[in-house]
């Protein structure tokens, strides 16, 4: 048909150039693209093709670019280019899915896709976005498939967010490696990270006990793969007096000798002593000694037929309702005192408090305890001997005094229990 002949009609105007009808049909399909109409289904088949896939990376919609890093089976050079997207979401699928995608990589594909492969993780390593590196740590955490210079980057991490998966589970780091953390000055969390690894060596105990970072001390006290030298638990027994975040981790520390046992008795409340009296490792010479502790600490506390509310009505009358009365009440275990006292100072109903303090969690406990003007030295007492949490779930002072939780966090805790800031 003739090419100004429209419908059968003869018509008045040009013929479309061959050339601009290509044009044409390029700009709809790219429009297309772009608003991911029908693509991001094709981008997510595993069918689709390489050369399909490669062109859906390169003028897709985000979307689509997105489905294309998450498709298994999208060509290593496409996976490379992705690399270098724009957008964060693009790289954080790409990242999941290359973690995924290593483990046995070398034996099923040739060296060039290796190569190719082994070259977008590093440079995912190294991403601009702090949330693609800590999904790519997250990911890769365990493995040990991967090159050692990608896990010490991100080891050395300066978000913690990053640096904590790999410095507790990775098996590619050496105690070399996390001297060399440690030697940096890092932050309560990395060294907490690495007291928690499985195992923990003698020298890298000996070392985060000379941070005296409490948290990574109280974590490397729990951890019952971590190896501690009798003059390291010295070294913490002699400054475990003023550091109550240790006593419970000390108290339930599996392989401690009879000497450090009497030791811990002699530092803790009473509390944790009858916990301590009450393993079944003891020789009988040290029960009778934790025994004979422990009816002290009894004979310690202030005896009195004053109902609670009297309690709490006098210390408010006499100006002694502070911090020191609710950590009293809390170390000799009067709950109602302390649910009281409580609700006395953050100006709450005894209802709320006791709400908190059954939800078994240190967090709430904590921004309640902040909500009243009060000390994490209280909020401490409060978890060990009132809400008598084990120690994994105790949340330790950050550097011994400091509550370990941000404001918005805590606000966050409060408002959960409508208690308005």
């Amino acid at each position: 048909m003739d090419r100004s002949t429209r419908y059968g009609q003869p018509s008045d105007q040009p013929g479309l150039d061959p050339r601009e009808a290509l044009d044409m049909l390029d700009f709809r399909t790219h429009r297309q693209l772009q608003s991911g109409n029908g693509t991001a289904e094709l981008a997510s088949r595993t069918d689709a093709g390489a050369d399909v896939l490669q062109f859906l990376a390169l003028h897709g919609s985000t979307a689509v670019r997105a489905a294309v890093a998450a498709n298994p089976v999208a060509p290593a050079l496409t996976n490379r280019l992705l690399v270098e997207d724009e957008s964060e979401h693009v790289r954080a699928e790409l990242a999941v899915k290359i973690a995924r995608l290593i483990p046995g990589l070398s034996e099923r594909e040739s060296s060039h896709i290796f190569a190719l492969t082994i070259e977008t993780l590093e440079c995912l390593a190294r991403d601009a976005a702090v949330r693609v590196r800590a999904i790519l740590a997250e990911e890769i955490k365990a493995l040990n498939c991967i090159p050692k210079s990608v896990a010490l980057a991100l080891a050395h991490d300066l978000n913690s967010i990053v640096a904590v998966p790999i410095l507790q589970y990775s098996p590619l780091l050496s105690d070399a490696d996390l001297m060399e953390v440690i030697a940096c000055g890092q932050v309560q969390e990395v060294l907490t990270a690495i007291a928690r690894r499985k195992p923990v060596s003698e020298t890298i105990s000996d070392r985060l006990v000379q941070s005296l970072e409490v948290s990574a001390v109280a974590a490397l006290l729990v951890n019952p793969d971590a190896k501690i030298r009798k003059d390291t638990m010295d070294r913490i027994l002699d400054q475990a007096e003023e550091i109550n975040a240790w006593h419970m981790p000390l108290a339930l520390r599996a392989d401690l000798s009879a000497r450090a046992t009497r030791r811990i008795g002699s530092l803790v409340g009473a509390s944790i002593l009858e916990r301590l009296a009450a393993r079944n490792d003891l020789s009988d010479a040290t029960r009778v000694y934790l025994n004979r502790e422990l009816r002290a600490r009894l004979a310690e506390a202030p005896e009195t037929s004053d109902p609670p509310a009297a309690l709490v009505a006098t210390a408010k009358r006499e100006g002694r309702l502070d911090g020191t009365f609710v950590e009293q009440a809390a170390q000799v275990g009067q709950r109602e005192v302390v649910v009281l006292a409580l609700a006395q100072l953050a100006n709450v109903s005894e209802h709320t408090v006791k709400k908190t303090l059954a939800a078994g969690s240190a967090k709430p406990l904590v921004a309640l305890v902040w909500y009243a003007h009060l000390s994490m030295r209280v909020a401490f007492k409060i978890q060990t001997y009132i809400m008598k949490l084990p120690a994994r779930d105790i949340l330790p002072a950050r550097g011994g005094v400091g509550f370990p939780l941000s404001k918005e966090e805590m606000r966050w805790h409060l408002n959960y229990f409508d208690i308005a800031v």
